[in-house]
């Protein structure tokens, strides 16, 4: 029996079953992202990039939401042990926790990007100056680096939704490495779906949802260290 348990204890441990492993979570968290997020996007994908769609894109990107606060889950505490992997298990275990709280801070940032892309996109039709194109993008990037911290603390915290945007905003400015990583990630994603189309960045959502969360480790270490017991 003792040989038995040793021998459990010690599978696993080499460097190549852990890359197995990982490897082996970041595929189904991927097929669990587009199993709950290709229905919508699909329509998505063949939807013209006119800025009259731009709402339509909007209700369709909903779900989007919930599904990268369950991947996090999944990502964050899912063991690398070859013998204990449980990554649909966890990614479901987040989505049903975790969706109202997504959803309280996907869709606010959702209306609020689209009403600033649709006024950036007919400035001219309601006589704005041009000028005006600076302030609206740098509040969209801060409505949008402040919702990808909620979306963190939302997804690992039980914390109350406007906890979680205190938080969100404090860390902004506490913890700059991450709003600068994340800025990164945001210029990769929209890169990305430029040079090819949205269906590459869909393909690699798990491996940009894992970025995601190590670019946010300070942040959360500090949430436990300090608003947790």
């Amino acid at each position: 029996m003792s040989g038995a348990t040793q021998t459990r204890r010690h599978f696993g441990d080499g460097p190549l079953s852990r890359i197995t492993s990982r490897v082996y979570i970041l595929l189904v968290v991927e097929l669990l992202l587009l199993l709950t997020t290709v229905p919508a996007l699909l329509p998505l994908l063949v939807l013209g990039r006119d800025p009259s769609n731009l709402p339509l894109a909007a209700l369709l990107l909903v779900p989007v939401g919930p599904a990268i606060s369950a991947a996090l889950h999944a990502l964050r505490h899912q063991r690398t042990d070859l013998t204990d992997l449980h990554p649909a298990a966890l990614f479901w275990r987040g989505y049903r926790a975790n969706v109202f709280g997504a959803l309280r801070v996907w869709v606010p940032t959702l209306l609020w990007l689209t009403v600033l892309a649709v006024n950036l996109a007919y400035r001219g039709a309601v006589g704005l100056p041009s000028w005006w194109a600076v302030p609206l993008v740098l509040i969209g990037v801060g409505v949008t680096l402040c919702a990808a911290n909620a979306l963190v603390i939302t997804s690992l915290f039980d914390f109350r939704t406007r906890d979680v945007l205190r938080l969100a905003v404090h860390f902004l400015l506490r913890t700059p490495g991450v709003s600068v990583g994340n800025a990164l990630l945001l210029a990769a994603a929209a890169g990305i779906t430029a040079v090819f189309s949205e269906a590459v960045l869909m393909l690699l959502a798990s491996i940009a949802v894992l970025a995601y969360l190590r670019v946010s480790d300070p942040m959360i270490h500090l949430i436990r260290k300090e608003f947790t017991r």
